[in-house]
Formats: C-alpha cells, structure tokens, sequence
C-alpha cells in the first residue's frame, strides 16, 4: 500500500471519510457567474482558468485510459516497468460460496484496527453470523518496538476471541485461522508473508522494516497462548475485491476511493510476464495496480503542483492527489485562498482559518454542493462555523463553483482511469469483460457520501464505453467489504479441506 500523506494531515486509512452529509443525492446547481459584485468579478478570472485548467473533455479521459492500460501493460512485465507497481497478490483462488466454518479477519490500516470473526455455511447458508470490534492503538506504541505493536494486537485479538459462542463454533481438531489486512507498504511473497517494507501514517515501530509481518503477528499470537494462524495476508483493495465476489461473481475489478485510492483486478497469469514462469492453479490472479501513482496526461493546475510540491512525496502519487478524499479539500483551500487575495472574495482580509493546510476538509466540498437552498444558507453556515467567514451569496456561489469543478475533475478521472482497467482486461482476453456483465465493486467514503463525485465518475465511464457496452458495467457499492474479505480469502486459503 502507497504511502499518501502530506504535510501533517491526519492519520487515516485509505477508506475512513468520516462526516454525515444528507443522504439524498443532489443536482449540481450551475449558477450564472456574470454577477454584479466587485468582489466577486475580481476573483472570476481565476474560476474561469480554474474551470479551463480543470476541463475533462472526451479526448481527455480517452487518453487517460489509454495510458492507464499501457502503464498496466508495462508494470506486468516488469518491477519499475511504469509508475504502476502493478503488485502481484498471491490470490490465486477467489471465495466460491462454499466455504465453511468460523473465520477470523484482523484489518490494520491505521491508528484503529479491527478485528472480526464469520460463521460461513456453505452455499445454502453462505454468511451465518459475523461480529467484530474495532481497538485504538495507543500513541506510546506507534513509536515503540515491533514486539510491543504485535503483543497488543495479539492481545486485543485474544480478548475477542475469548468472547466467541453462539452461532460461532470452531470444528474439533481444527486451529483458528485469520486473514491479515496490512494496509502498509510490503513486499510480498506468498499467500501468508510479506516484507515490510516501510511504515506510513505515522508510524515509527522499530524493529519491523525487511521483517515478515505475518511472523511478527503469528509469534505474538503464540506469546499470547492464541491457538491462531494467518492463512492470508492481502492488501485492503483485494480484501474488498474477495469480499464482493463472494456475493457475485461477475466482480472483476475493486477500487477504493477515500481518504486515499487503490484499484485491483483479476488477471490472467498468461498476461504477466514478471512471473516468469510461475502458474497459478486456477491460471487467474490478483494483481494491486497501486493506481495512486499514475501520472500521464493528468489536467493539473498550478494550485495541484504547488502543493505536490510542499509534500512530503513531491512529485508521486499525482492520481491520488487528483483523486482522493485527503486532497480535494485542500486544494480548494488553495484555490480560495488565492481568490481571496486576488479577488478579495471576503473581504479585504484572508480568513486566518483559511491559510491552515488541511483545514477544508473533502467532506465540506460534499456538503456544499448539496445545498439547495434559494440564498445557500448551508454554503454560508459552513463557511463561517468551519472558516470564521462571513459570506455574501455571490462569494457562496463561487465557492460552489470551485468545489464542484474540482470534485467533477476528480470523478471524472477516476471514471477514466477504471475504463482503463477494463480496456487492459478486455484487450488480452477478448470477450471477458465487454461481451459480459462485470461489476466493479467500490468502496471507501469519498465514494459513498459525495454523491456528485460518484455521479461524475458514473457519467465518465458511460461517455467513454458508449452506451452499449456501458450498459454491461456495473459500478456497485461494496460497503466495509475488506473485514469480510479478508476472514474469506483465510478460508478459501485454509488448511482444512471445507
């Protein structure tokens, strides 16, 4: 998994978008923005470029697609062949329906974790019961040592555990079995191990980096007298690819689309070179694209490289930052900040509030561009609880149009680049995603609650694939799917015949 953060964001995992906004999906309002303010026509030109800079034409997301498949292509060739790392899961069997038993899922991507346990029945029960926890990480731990990380987690583990029954029975002679979503960057190098490789969000453990994480948990799992094995460990993209395609099996494709952004897929070992060799039983398998670090092509603005270029990664991860949840909002922080300047948008101040890296945050966008109100009374609202600003509706309305260019571009590209998945598939493999219904499951909270994102994306793939072969493309939402597919890819890997 990419390391995402910039500056000093909070720490999050790839899915969290935490924020309530109203569930009714809204129409965009488009104003009319030849308005009679001093104020506000002083800050026009720079919504205007914005709005050119910004643009996603037909031809624009056609060559973003294009380049999407072509940086797959080559990443499978292989390691550092493009900027996708294009990662080799070792998912090699995907969840059928007719596992049994009680499974167990430990899902670390952050500072919270999860832990989560399933009663599968097979293919008349299917799911006959699931319960789970979530536990914070203390801060001391997130800077101690690797034993002290796992212990805890091993202990926190144990503690569930001790609270099994019910519906939740174990068969006799049979260990315990989980499946461990490691949502850091690994090396991985089979079903049940991977190097890691680095921490990210804010983690400093010692003692981890070039260790087998699987290892670290399974020793701490015995230090706590846990009769328990990892039997799968995946990245959170492919939990939630496994989960979906337990219920359906047309999924093809998973995207996250939150705080950060991942995209994986099932390919054919045929079509990846870089296994040399290697086959897999079902001659399919997962591979993580790691799409955050594509970069061809993109409409970048100037607000875009200067604060690509005060990250911590400049210059990587440009998708993502185009696309995902932790960005929006500051870019179009920036965006007014510099229309406040120029355009004295509020005034003859800049709100102070509003200098603040990371303060207008990508739910804010959402909530904005919900507000139907004839004067935009919520636009206002949260201008001044979130910004300390007083607003007259012509500001409101400029602050609408900057928040819906950049969630249009951004929907728009992530649209484009899942056209280019497909594409890649259906170029090796005539016929298996074009010719058939496939569905593309996405999760992640930028996904789920900014309703006018998910309807830029949808419009996107229908424009680029026509209606017709549109029309056999399913975008389904595949809420928390990565705990459930985590406990199913342990099962589909057990030890245990079903």
């Amino acid at each position: 998994m990419s390391s995402f953060a910039v500056n000093s964001p909070p720490a999050a995992v790839r899915s969290s978008f935490p924020f309530s906004p109203s569930p009714t999906p809204r129409t965009p309002r488009v104003f009319n923005m030849a308005v009679r303010s001093g104020v506000s026509t002083a800050a026009l030109p720079i919504l205007r470029k914005l709005q050119s800079d910004c643009a996603t034409p037909l031809p624009v997301l056609r060559h973003v697609a294009d380049a999407m498949a072509a940086d797959m292509r080559a990443g499978l060739v292989v390691d550092g062949g493009s900027d996708l790392k294009m990662i080799l899961s070792y998912v090699d069997s995907l969840p059928t329906g007719n596992e049994r038993g009680l499974f167990y899922a430990l899902d670390l991507g952050g500072t919270n974790f999860r832990v989560l346990r399933t009663q599968l029945g097979g293919k008349d029960d299917r799911v006959i019961a699931t319960e789970f926890d979530q536990v914070t990480i203390p801060q001391d731990l997130m800077f101690g040592t690797s034993e002290e990380l796992f212990d805890f987690i091993a202990s926190a583990l144990a503690k569930f555990v001790k609270k099994e029954g019910g519906e939740f029975v174990l068969p006799d002679g049979r260990s315990r079995e989980t499946g461990f979503t490691f949502s850091f960057p690994v090396r991985q190098t089979s079903i049940d191990s991977g190097i890691l490789i680095k921490w990210t969000k804010g983690f400093a453990v010692s003692g981890t980096p070039g260790k087998d994480v699987v290892a670290c948990l399974n020793e701490a799992m015995k230090r706590q007298g846990l009769d328990m094995r990892v039997s799968a460990l995946v990245n959170d993209t492919v939990a939630t690819l496994a989960g979906a395609r337990y219920w359906d099996n047309d999924v093809m494709v998973a995207v996250i689309l939150g705080t950060g952004t991942n995209a994986c897929y099932v390919e054919s070992v045929d079509a990846i070179p870089k296994l040399n060799g290697q086959k897999a039983t079902s001659g399919r398998t997962i591979v993580n694209t790691e799409w955050g670090a594509f970069s061809n092509g993109l409409p970048l603005t100037e607000f875009d490289r200067d604060m690509d270029a005060e990250s911590i990664n400049p210059g990587e991860q440009l998708f993502e930052k185009t696309i995902s949840g932790m960005y929006l909002g500051e870019i179009v922080r920036r965006i007014l900040v510099r229309m406040a300047e120029s355009g004295s948008l509020f005034g003859k101040h800049v709100p102070e509030r509003l200098l603040t890296p990371f303060t207008f945050g990508t739910p804010i966008i959402s909530s904005m561009q919900q507000d139907t109100s004839k004067d935009l009374e919520v636009v206002g609202s949260i201008l001044y609880e979130a910004m300390g600003v007083d607003s007259n509706l012509d500001a409101r309305k400029m602050v609408v149009e900057v928040c819906d260019t950049i969630a249009k571009r951004g929907g728009r590209l992530a649209g484009a680049g899942i056209v280019g998945i497909l594409q890649k598939m259906e170029e090796d493999s005539k016929g298996i995603v074009f010719g058939k219904r496939t569905v593309v499951a996405m999760d992640g909270g930028l996904y789920e609650h900014h309703h006018q994102y998910k309807r830029y994306l949808k419009d996107a793939v229908t424009e680029l694939l026509g209606p017709e072969l549109s029309s056999n493309v399913v975008i389904e939402h595949s809420k928390d799917g990565s705990g459930i597919g985590a406990a199913l890819l342990a099962a589909t890997n057990s030890i245990y015949e079903h």
